[in-house]
């Protein structure tokens, strides 16, 4: 699935861009924002609106406290990383131990930004690992994770899935000079992945994604995981291993950034990058992620996301996801 390259041509675009960039200024200005109306198929939902007991409902609890309390990587261009800086809002509703909007910006966080305009929030963040993102059981740390973490059927046996804010290839990047051409020469490999991605399951034979036929030219590869992508294309870089497995916005942003490397021709295979609520919290989760499909359907339908995808990604990675059938992947909500 390519990505849709979208040109200066397009007036539309322009305008929705410029939207874009007064509702991320307003939530990172430490005042919820409000969305626009079409973002969610109706007017931002105020504190006030909630229905349902703050201490049992999911939804009731983020609208009673003012706040969204999201995921965020502090390097992990162009979807997340920090605002260099950047000043706390001093009227923030954010914990001492949260990050602020002000503080953070990509691609994933601006989603984030604009889930809590939709609700008429506050965003702010906190890091913990990747892993314990994609393990459950967060203790209600955070309310939901915008971290480019795709479904799957792993873990959905622990997460809620939202509804996709974007659509992506993944390919196995190389050291330039490599003479790798094609993924069955990788068999037998060292190749990298992020820890508890669909990276590592694709690897292990084990990726399964609902209405996604996935397809493994490699075997037997030796696989070495890392916490973060970044070092990961580095030791492609550095010789350590033979290749790394990973989304093209991170790998052609390593390029971007210098390193020797290129991706193969072909890539291995598309997935859909979801917010993540927790199983295990014991508050009520329906009303939440029926208001979060809305609110991501809605920016689907206005153009917002493609902006910011053409924003940060450089392209249009937005529409592929529009399509996405999520209730065709067979989730239970209580």
């Amino acid at each position: 699935m390519a990505p849709m390259v979208v040109t200066g041509s397009s007036r539309r675009i322009g305008v929705v861009l410029g939207a874009l960039g007064m509702i991320l200024a307003a939530c990172s200005a430490g005042t919820p924002a409000t969305a626009p109306a079409s973002a969610g198929g109706g007017a931002s939902l105020a504190p006030s609106a909630a229905a349902g007991d703050p201490a049992t409902d999911k939804l009731a609890q983020i609208l009673d406290r003012g706040t969204l309390v999201g995921y965020h990587e502090t390097d992990y261009a162009p979807l997340s990383f920090q605002v260099v800086g950047a000043v706390r809002p001093t009227d923030s509703k954010c914990l001492p131990n949260q990050t602020t909007a002000a503080e953070v910006d990509g691609y994933d966080n601006a989603t984030t930004k604009l889930v809590a305009a939709g609700l008429g929030v506050e965003a702010c963040f906190v890091s913990p690992t990747w892993t314990e993102i994609t393990g459950g059981n967060w203790g209600d740390r955070l309310d939901i994770a915008y971290g480019s973490g795709s479904i799957n059927a792993d873990r959905m046996t622990r997460l809620y899935m939202t509804q996709p804010y974007y659509a992506v290839d993944n390919y196995f990047y190389v050291r330039a000079d490599s003479a790798y051409q094609s993924a069955p020469e990788l068999s037998g490999k060292t190749i990298g992945s992020c820890a508890s991605c669909s990276h590592e399951y694709y690897l292990k034979g084990t990726l399964e994604i609902p209405g996604v036929e996935i397809v493994n030219e490699v075997t037997d590869p030796q696989i070495v995981t890392y916490e973060t992508e970044p070092s990961g294309l580095q030791d492609v870089s550095d010789g350590m291993i033979e290749a790394f497995l990973c989304a093209k916005v991170t790998g052609d942003q390593a390029i971007k950034d210098g390193a020797p490397l290129r991706a193969l021709e072909r890539p291995a295979f598309t997935y859909y990058p979801s917010g993540f609520v927790d199983k295990s919290s014991g508050l009520a989760p329906a009303a939440f992620l029926d208001r979060v499909n809305g609110i991501i359907r809605g920016l689907q339908g206005d153009g917002t996301l493609v902006a910011a995808s053409v924003r940060y990604l450089g392209a249009d990675y937005a529409t592929g996801a529009s399509t996405f059938d999520l209730g065709a992947i067979g989730q239970v909500v209580p």
